[in-house]
């Protein structure tokens, strides 16, 4: 016997159809389509956004003032340190020993000088002796010079008072001669003599090379690339090593040259490192450089030969990191991106 059939569902219960899920499913992706597009023209609009940037610090070079062999190294690879902290010690004998001798110098000078104010003085004594003797020889070749005028001596007595009187006047003279003489060995007095001044020289620039024999750090930062060791000859002004400041770093951020118009110094910025992506820096462009990284490269295009494609250049912002942490430690080199808000 065959079963009865089954009742027919109300209107209302009725499921819909494919064609209609299908207008549904396409609207709601035109909807989310359309709500992304405009989320990403307003951001477009607000921020310029790169890929292209790195984190930056100061970074000082660490070179020995005076040559000498290494005798100690308080310091090891990517070890922090402190402003003043000791980094090397270079041998200070041979420094020690230049001092000795710089001082040396240095009192063999004075004495010199004290020499040769003696000297003065006693040239300025003969030449007073002098000049007496010229007074006393003037005063009687004018009592001469009456007494033969009143007959009372002979014209030969007046001679002889006369020729004293001009011995005396070039003894005067070479007194004087001798004076300026002493003098001019002499020149300036005490501690402004030049010879005591050039040995003063001397010894200042020797205690300031053995004060360069303790190398310490110019800032706070971290050791980088050391392979000092004890033993090894260092020379003047080659760098041995480097320490990396952590007072200040930044981002070089290198932006097309069609956006640079919407970028300008003192506007904010957001930068996320690769290394943390977790975590958001802020910071605030400082800069624009003044040309396409290219124009500053070793071997810098020749655009005027050859066949000539165009190539959109990008010119490097500097963003300074404002809210450095501790706790994520930024490392120069990294990669980083950054947008930068500039709304039109």
């Amino acid at each position: 016997m065959a079963s009865p059939p089954a009742p027919a569902l109300p209107a209302k219960l009725r499921f819909p159809s494919r064609k209609a899920i299908r207008w549904v499913i396409i609207a709601l992706v035109l909807v989310a389509v359309a709500i992304f597009g405009m989320r990403y023209w307003q951001h477009a609009r607000t921020f310029v956004s790169t890929d292209d940037a790195y984190v930056n610090a100061n970074t000082v070079e660490i070179a020995a003032q005076v040559s000498g062999v290494v005798t100690e190294v308080h310091v090891r690879d990517n070890q922090h340190v402190e402003t003043g902290a000791p980094l090397f010690d270079i041998d200070p004998r041979p420094y020690q020993a230049a001092l000795d001798k710089a001082q040396a110098q240095l009192e063999l000078a004075r004495q010199s000088t004290l020499q040769q104010s003696a000297a003065v003085a006693q040239a300025e004594a003969q030449l007073a002796q002098r000049e007496a003797e010229l007074r006393n020889a003037t005063s009687n070749y004018e009592r001469t010079r009456k007494l033969v005028q009143s007959g009372f001596l002979s014209e030969q007595g007046g001679e002889t008072a006369r020729t004293a009187v001009l011995t005396a006047q070039a003894a005067v003279q070479a007194a004087q001669a001798a004076v300026e003489q002493a003098k001019s060995a002499l020149g300036k007095t005490g501690e402004q003599n030049a010879a005591v001044k050039s040995a003063l020289a001397a010894v200042e620039q020797a205690k300031l090379d053995l004060e360069h024999t303790h190398v310490v750090s110019p800032v706070n930062g971290a050791i980088a690339n050391l392979s000092l060791r004890p033993g090894n000859t260092v020379a003047p002004g080659l760098p041995l090593f480097v320490v990396i400041g952590d007072q200040e770093f930044w981002v070089d951020a290198n932006f097309k040259e069609t956006e640079l118009k919407r970028v300008h110094p003192g506007q904010t910025a957001e930068v996320k490192l690769d290394m943390y992506p977790d975590r958001a820096f802020h910071g605030v462009v400082e800069s624009v450089s003044g040309g396409a990284g290219t124009a500053f490269s070793l071997l810098p295009p020749q655009n005027a030969t050859g066949n000539w494609v165009k190539v959109t250049q990008r010119v490097p912002v500097r963003i300074r990191i404002t809210d450095p942490d501790p706790n994520r430690p930024l490392r120069i080199g990294t990669t980083a991106t950054v947008e930068v808000r500039a709304p039109d």
